[in-house]
């Protein structure tokens, strides 16, 4: 009973975070976004007590329900290991193997120094969630959209719009192939035996290990009624079991009730933890501290050759000239979103998990591909520009890098400001009247003046007034110079209210 009501909670969880990730309307926030603001390293980013002290009460009472029940990574090497094993026809595969305590602890180490030093892309790199929402949106989700665009052709051939189409790009190659390469290790990792990743690298699973060997309640061996068959130890996919010595390593226990429901002599059960003796407290470290059986890193290699190709409909204008697509411009400083305070702060608790990119109705956010400040999101305006009504991505951000802000609060907020660049401005290069840029600007920043202040006749150029620019991007986005704008947005380090 314990197991099917693990596995309910499992597959629902999973399933409403793996949609937040895919839904490109961005709808499903409103309902079940608290999922992703509930996991620990965002969580701890965004400094949220409550939530760190729930999981620590959780797992001290319950062991690491965390990692098999709201984790999605953790989950996700489950649907890998139970594939694994359909496929070979061999339930019972796995097989106890001592802890590797010294590289668990060398990965939570170097976690640590990463998040006190501020490297936001080594923490990025390391936490589940994190990596599961960038193997979520930039590999799952395209796949999802081809989907849904096939049912909105069709759809359309019934005169229905249930569905529409929705364009499929790759927003980052750096970030695709980080997600790819997390996703094959993953996999190769699940397939062949089970939990690995979570015990050996997660610092979560790290964490709670740690906490989990003080949980109240525990699996626990009846020496009285094992009769030593190993069905437990070869079921268990975290190998902490040692059927030989009657020991569970609690420290890599993810509480998946598992060994509970294989045992056929109702030798383990799920009760309050008996007091350790000091012999068995012995036999427990010595086994703990042995000489690891198998090195999992041995002889991992991974080559990823991936070529992204992109399908994209010819564009033209009103003749047959084809229509240039615009290129990114050369940025002094970056632009992050409105309610990231500025680069800094989100740089310290951005764990790179793509969210906020997944649900940005106007192409604006994408991931960096800077090595400091690898996978976080950066705002560029090539396909829209940050309407100041919208506020998705600081509705969504569960771990503080974003912080929550209303329209109003964004119609204030400076993230930049327009810069005009001459030699690629319409009036002066083709000689035709434009004024783009004025016309669109929603905070009245821009005006059009006389190229020549002599001549009233001559032709107009924008005029930007720094003081009452947002760096909301429609100047840029709208302007119809090709392939670079003739005005564009650079940011701010930090943030002001004007």
């Amino acid at each position: 009973m314990l197991r099917k009501l693990r596995l309910i909670l499992a597959i629902v969880c999973f399933s409403l975070i793996t949609l937040l990730f895919l839904d490109f309307s961005g709808t499903l926030h409103a309902w079940f976004g608290w999922l992703a603001k509930i996991q620990f390293i965002p969580a701890l980013l965004a400094l949220n007590a409550g939530i760190i002290l729930l999981w620590i009460l959780a797992t001290l009472l319950f062991g690491r329900v965390y990692c098999s029940v709201i984790c999605p990574l953790g989950i996700f090497q489950d649907v890998v290991s139970r594939i694994s094993g359909s496929r070979k026809k061999k339930k019972y595969r796995f097989a106890y193997s001592p802890a590797l305590s010294w590289l668990r602890y060398a990965m939570l180490a170097l976690f640590v120094i990463a998040l006190l030093a501020g490297i936001g892309s080594l923490v990025a790199l390391l936490d589940p969630y994190g990596a599961y929402g960038r193997i979520a949106q930039n590999l799952f989700a395209p796949v999802w959209t081809w989907l849904n665009n096939g049912l909105a052709f069709l759809a359309e051939r019934a005169e229905s719009y249930a569905f529409y189409s929705v364009e499929v790009w790759l927003k980052g190659a750096a970030t695709f192939a980080i997600a790819a390469v997390t996703l094959v290790v993953l996999t190769v990792l699940a397939w062949r035996n089970g939990r690995t990743y979570c015990n050996t690298v997660c610092p979560v699973g790290t964490v709670l290990g740690f906490l989990s060997k003080y949980s109240l309640f525990r699996p626990v061996i009846d020496e009285k009624k094992c009769n030593a068959c190993s069905l437990c130890s070869r079921q268990c996919k975290a190998s902490c079991i040692d059927y030989k010595r009657h020991e569970i390593d609690y420290s890599r226990c993810v509480a998946c009730m598992d060994c509970i429901d294989t045992c056929k002599h109702g030798a383990i059960r799920y009760t309050l933890r008996k007091k350790t003796t000091g012999d068995e407290k012995e036999k427990i470290e010595k086994g703990t501290s042995d000489a690891t059986r198998k090195n999992f890193l041995t002889g991992v290699g991974l080559l990823l050759g991936t070529a992204v190709v992109k399908a994209q409909e010819k564009k033209v204008d009103g003749g047959l000239a084809v229509i240039l697509d615009k290129k990114i411009p050369n940025r002094s400083t970056p632009l992050v979103p409105p309610g990231a305070q500025g680069l800094r702060h989100l740089t310290a608790r951005c764990t790179g998990c793509q969210l906020c990119v997944a649900v940005c109705p106007n192409g604006v956010l994408r991931p960096s591909s800077g090595l400091e400040t690898l996978m976080q999101p950066r705002m560029s305006y090539e396909r829209g520009y940050c309407r100041p009504e919208c506020v998705k991505c600081s509705e969504v951000c569960p771990a503080g890098a974003i912080v929550k802000i209303s329209p109003a609060d964004k119609s204030a907020i400076q993230v930049g400001h327009a810069v005009w660049v001459k030699k690629n401005c319409i009036p002066l290069t083709d000689g035709v009247d434009c004024g783009n840029c004025a016309r669109h600007c929603p905070s009245g920043a821009i005006t059009m003046i006389p190229s020549d202040p002599d001549m009233p006749d001559s032709p107009q150029i924008p005029a930007v007034n720094i003081e009452r620019c947002i760096g909301c991007g429609a100047c840029e986005n709208l302007c119809p110079a090709r392939p670079f704008s003739a005005i564009y947005v650079e940011g701010h380090k930090n943030h002001r209210t004007i």
